[in-house]
């Protein structure tokens, strides 16, 4: 049954060499591998500010951003996925948002940064923060 949707905008934030057309690669990356999890869409997602000088309202997508929408169930599981995702990649981190709460991935060793994805969800929906039956939880 179908609770409602999740709207997570993801925000990365490139290393001190990253230039744009890279951020939007791994932009363009990243969206790919969250849409293999079965979310409901996943879009790069628009600028709120102004457009520049002949661009029409609505048409700047904001570079290295991502708006996924999901069910709540799958909330841990984009997470997870970001977090192991960005370790790979030439980026600093990724900040998510959902509803005005915020998390940033990469920050933290791969301990501690499933950590603070459990508070994270936990806090969010007591149902989405119970870890699925016959999902270990390692050592607390």
């Amino acid at each position: 049954m179908n609770t409602g949707v999740s709207r997570l905008t993801l925000d990365l934030t490139g290393a001190s060499d990253t230039d744009a057309d890279e951020l939007q690669s791994l932009g363009e990356q990243l969206r790919r591998a969250l849409l293999e999890l079965e979310v409901e869409d996943v879009q790069l997602a628009r600028q709120g500010a102004a457009a520049p000088e002949g661009a029409k309202p609505g048409e700047v997508i904001a570079v290295g951003a991502l708006v996924v929408t999901t069910v709540p169930l799958l909330v841990r599981q984009v997470l997870q996925l970001v977090d192991t995702w960005l370790r790979h990649r030439p980026l600093r981190s990724v900040t998510v948002e959902i509803d005005g709460d915020t998390i940033e991935l990469g920050n933290a060793s791969a301990e501690d940064q499933r950590r603070l994805i459990d508070a994270f969800v936990s806090t969010r929906s007591p149902q989405a923060g119970t870890p699925q039956a016959g999902t270990p939880q390692s050592g607390e």
